[in-house]
């Protein structure tokens, strides 16, 4: 029998009937590792690496999806995965698997220059980020930032006769915006709320001014989402975000955490 006739003979096991009659919310593949494309403010673009997931539903009435069909929506858009895109990404996906709702997760690195605040040396930081999509009968989209800063504890300050006890947090943002709000603009938000920023690279005299600044801001971790929280309802384009913020505490042995969830009227 040709190779062709015996293709068309195989059974297609993910479009037999279940009789269970349970539909599935998301079903599909995670944690592929794909090159996209990020707008970058000052050098247009930023090539990076994402781990993608990749959902749709399921009918009650079919056994399972097609997998490989991912895979290839993905390679249909291969060098141009990007936030400008996402939509017709996410329609293909209910196209080819027949679905009514579709949901993909980008994770990434992305990187920013900064330069330290006494001698102005320059190195990349790293920002962990996320790009959400889902489409049903609309389109929704979220933006998340993950950002390290120092936050110092007022208690110690205040209760201290020497110094005062800070610690590295991680601040992480999402949003909804009606109009585009850039990574950069995201990340530095964020910064302007803690007791100081991070960076990659210090000399001797940013050691000293960063300490001292610090010093002089303390923050308490409910201060931070507060803080964010103000400047966020600040920006007319945003309408929806969520604020979480962790002190990784340097003399307890757990975490400070607060969130804020909240809409721009």
């Amino acid at each position: 029998m040709p190779h062709d006739e015996k293709k068309l003979l195989m059974a297609d096991m993910q479009q037999s009937r279940d009789t269970r009659n349970i539909a599935i919310d998301k079903v599909g593949v995670k944690d592929i590792r794909y090159p996209i494309v990020v707008l970058d403010k000052h050098r247009e673009q930023q090539h990076t690496v994402a781990k993608i997931n990749m959902f749709v539903d399921l009918p009650e009435h079919f056994k399972g999806t097609h997998m490989s069909r991912f895979i290839e929506v993905l390679n249909l858009y291969h060098g141009a995965i990007s936030v400008e895109n996402m939509e017709t990404i996410l329609a293909e996906m209910k196209s080819r698997l027949g679905s009514a709702r579709a949901h993909l997760e980008l994770d990434f690195p992305y990187f920013i220059e900064k330069q330290a605040p006494v001698s102005g040396a320059r190195s990349l930081l790293e920002y962990q980020c996320r790009m959400i999509g889902t489409q049903a009968e609309n389109f929704d989209f979220i933006l998340e930032a993950s950002v390290p800063v120092t936050s110092l504890c007022p208690c110690s300050k205040e209760i201290s006769e020497r110094g005062a006890h800070n610690q590295r947090s991680i601040v992480t943002v999402q949003i909804r915006y009606s109009e585009h709000v850039w990574l950069e603009d995201l990340i530095q938000w964020v910064e302007e709320c803690a007791s100081c920023q991070v960076y990659a690279l210090l000399k001797r005299e940013d050691e000293k001014a960063v300490t001292e600044q610090a010093y002089d801001n303390p923050m308490f971790v409910e201060d931070m989402v507060r803080a964010v929280t103000e400047k966020l309802c600040a920006v007319e384009q945003i309408s929806w975000f969520k604020i979480q913020c962790e002190n990784f505490e340097s003399i307890h042995n757990h975490s400070a955490y607060a969130m804020i969830e909240g809409r721009n009227t």
